[in-house]
Order: C-alpha cells, then structure tokens, then sequence
C-alpha cells in the first residue's frame, strides 16, 4: 500500500470538566501546570496513550502495550512478537506471503533449530541480517498501526533500528487559565504493582489544545498509509471519553483541524496553530478565569485560524485541503 503523500500539520481541542487531565507523579499526581502562566498541561504521551488504548478496544493490534498482564519495554515486546511468529503457521504464511525466498530462509532456521531461543538467536545472527531485516519491516509496516503513527525504536542484538514516527504531537496546554478544585477527598493510587493514599486533585475547567504534525517523509520508513491516518484521525476524536475512569470523567473533543499542504511544503508552515485561537473569560465571569465551569464560560476566536486558511488555500497556494471535525457547541467558519 502507498504511503501518504503529502505533509500536514493539525490542531486538537479537548474540554476537561472537574477531572484530572494528567497527573504529575512527581508532584503527588497534582494535574501537571505552568504556574507561571497558570496553564495546565498534558503531555503527548498522555495523549498517545488513549489513542493506543482505543486502538486495542477496537480490535486494532498495538506494539506499545501490556504482554502476559504485565509492562514490558519495546525491546521485549519485540522478542513477544517474534516468539509469536515463531509458532504461528498461519501468521508465518502471512509474514511470507509473496516472498518465498525469505520463508524458505525462514523454515530452514525452524528446521535447525529444537526451541524458539534458538530460532530467535539464529535470527539476530549477521549470516541472517536480510531476514531480520524483512521481519522487522513487516512487524513495523505491516503489524502495529502505532508504530506506523509514533515510531519505536528497537536495541535488541540484530534489530536494533531507530524508526521516527511522522505523526509527532507536541504537549497540550490549556488556552485558559485553571485553577484548581478545592479538595481534601483521599483517594487510593495505583503504582503498577503497588498502591499508595493521596489527595484527589482535580481542576474546574481547562481547554486543552494540543498541535501536531505528519511528515510524509518519515512515513516511508513506517509505512504510514492514507487509511492508517483516517484510523488516527477517528481515534484522537473518540478516545478520550470511550475510556472514562474515575479521575478522567468528563473530557470531551471539540475541535480537530488538519492543514494538509500541496507538494512542496512542509510542515510547520505556519508555526504552532494554537497561536491563531483567541481565548478570553466571557462576559458572564466578568472576565476571571477562576470562574470558568464550561466551554460558554470562554470566549473563543478563531478569526485568525479562519482567514489564514481562506488566504492560503488553493492549487498554487500552501494548503491543499483541511480535514475538520467540531463539537456542536464550538463555532468555528471554514467556507
């Protein structure tokens, strides 16, 4: 399948409403803030993660994931992945398919080999380097829908690769002040294998707005396809409030922008896209952001994010098309 072929920037909005948007363990799990600017924030991993975790709840198989109920590292998950391979006839068909001389090279390892520790170290040989490099190819390109998006990068002796993932998101920040919600409510946290007491800390009110981009460039080496990034696309709008937990309730999308440039133009063209959104207290605070509760308790513009497409859009112009998705109650004129 193609890779994608052109470059595209894009701009994600969600609301979290008296909920925890992203912890900070190293500050009892307070939600994470710029006290300098009192902005909240998110970071991509965090957002990273609720896509992936959609991407399993819907079936979707994804590398950055738990094996046998436990964390593991990429480095592991890839030694899983080929164990798998390794006793799976009708996987190694599919692996294969099209490609005789490689299974052939394959199944004489098999042969050779009396258990999968042998058939793995026989693998990270140098005298089988174009076999490993089919394997991994296939388990990046053709396996993990994550990998493809975010990249991984792999240390195991004869895997070792670096790939660069052409979706990269920067941190969220909210474009309003927050504050946070005044509690002494004691709540149990998990810690992997452990848990502890703490504070429930939570904010009133953020909008948080994240900006990204998708190089067509680092999607050779990943394989990233035009049907891997409607798969993405679904997912950044859906995953969040398809898996509510306690401290993450009431988190909602709201906006999803996506500048796709004709050829010739790159990413970043227009620099961060959250510095063309206005955002003040509406009237109804009397201006104070400590009385925010919900989105209508923001004034939003989008006035500048509207004219610089208008203006830039076109055959001969930088953007070839956009890609927009907005909740019902945010306003934003793109025609």
């Amino acid at each position: 399948m193609n890779t994608i072929q052109h470059n595209s920037d894009f701009l994600f909005l969600y609301e979290a409403i008296n909920c925890n948007p992203n912890g900070d363990p190293d500050q009892e799990n307070k939600p994470r803030m710029d006290y300098d600017t009192q902005t909240n924030l998110v970071t991509d991993i965090r957002l990273k993660r609720y896509i992936r975790d959609y991407l399993m709840q819907q079936g979707e198989n994804v590398f950055v994931s738990m094996e046998e109920e436990r964390k593991v590292n990429p480095d592991q998950k890839l030694e899983f992945v080929i164990n798998r391979l390794l006793t799976d006839e009708n996987l190694i068909n599919t692996y294969f398919e099209g490609h005789d001389d490689m299974k052939e090279a394959f199944q004489a390892i098999l042969t050779k080999q009396k258990d999968s520790k042998g058939v793995f170290k026989a693998l990270q040989s140098t005298d089988n380097k174009s076999l490993n490099v089919f394997i991994l190819a296939k388990i990046v390109k053709e396996t993990f829908p994550d990998i493809r998006l975010f990249g991984s990068a792999f240390a195991v002796k004869g895997f070792t690769r670096a790939y660069t993932g052409p979706v990269q998101i920067n941190w969220g920040y909210s474009l309003n002040k927050v504050y946070p919600v005044a509690s002494d409510s004691i709540v149990t946290i998990m810690n992997d294998d452990s848990s502890t007491f703490g504070k429930d800390y939570r904010i009133h009110y953020s909008l948080l707005a994240f900006h990204g981009a998708v190089n067509k460039y680092a999607a050779v080496s990943t394989g990233l396809t035009d049907e891997d990034m409607e798969l993405f696309r679904s997912a950044i709008w859906s995953a969040i409030p398809s898996l509510p937990t306690r401290s993450k309730l009431n988190q909602y999308p709201k906006l999803y922008l996506e500048i796709i440039y004709n050829d010739g133009f790159h990413n970043g063209y227009f620099g961060d896209l959250r510095n063309y959104i206005g955002c003040e207290a509406a009237a109804i605070t009397g201006g104070d952001f400590k009385k925010v509760r919900k989105l209508t308790d923001l004034s939003l513009s989008f006035t500048r994010l509207e004219e610089l497409i208008q203006e830039h859009k076109g055959a001969d112009k930088p953007i070839k098309d956009i890609v927009l998705k907005s909740s019902s109650d945010l306003a934003i004129n793109l025609s």
